[in-house]
């Protein structure tokens, strides 16, 4: 096997963050949290099941509320935006500072609803809504964790659920994803095609 052709490649800087120097795809999701009696929703990109079970998890930072509020209560819920909820989203990601009231006036505008099962936030609106136990966090990711949660409750609008007889194309069409570009911009997924699995592949 012949080596890459090192012509073509730009190095990346591994000593900075690799995840600003090339733009990749991941889904935006809106986790949610309680603090006491007050609750907290924060946008997370790095975000991924684990696995084919019920399982997620998402990168976090001590430096967050979100993460500790998880820490104290073990548990969290996840709502997955669609893109007419964008600056909804994006203003979910704005700081609390206990000497500026704009955090608490930002937050009561936004449409956040109690989860069916738990007293924790969601988006009202989102098409994906899971309800999380917090299973483990891996740390020693420099500054950052990864918290890992079993999904105890589940629900979606139903004009996003794959059914059978329904054409995948048009839903999409009709029913678009919201995805974030890293770093810093985002797409709507209308348009998908079938993957080209080989013959006989199974998962």
């Amino acid at each position: 096997m012949e080596r890459i052709q090192e012509s073509k490649l730009a190095h990346l800087n591994t000593k900075q963050s690799l995840w600003d120097q090339v733009f990749t795809v991941a889904p935006l999701v809106i986790i949610g949290t309680r603090e006491d009696d007050k609750y907290d929703l924060a946008p997370k990109h790095m975000v991924t099941p684990i696995g084919f079970g019920p399982y997620f998890g998402f990168v976090c930072t001590p430096r967050h509320a979100t993460f500790h509020n998880i820490k104290d209560t073990g548990e969290f819920t996840v709502s997955f935006p669609k893109p007419d909820q964008l600056v909804f989203t994006s203003l979910s990601a704005t700081p609390r500072k206990d000497s500026c009231s704009n955090y608490d006036i930002v937050f009561e505008s936004l449409p956040m609803v109690k989860a069916l099962n738990r007293d924790l936030p969601i988006i009202e609106g989102a098409y994906l809504y899971l309800e999380c136990r917090c299973l483990k966090i891996l740390d020693g990711f420099d500054d950052y964790a990864i918290i890992t949660g079993e999904v105890l409750a589940a629900y979606a609008d139903s004009q996003y659920t794959l059914v059978s007889e329904r054409d995948k194309d048009k839903q999409l069409r009709q029913h678009p994803l919201l995805v974030y570009v890293a770093p810093g911009r985002f797409a709507t997924i209308t348009q998908t095609f079938n993957f080209p699995f080989p013959k006989d592949f199974e998962r």
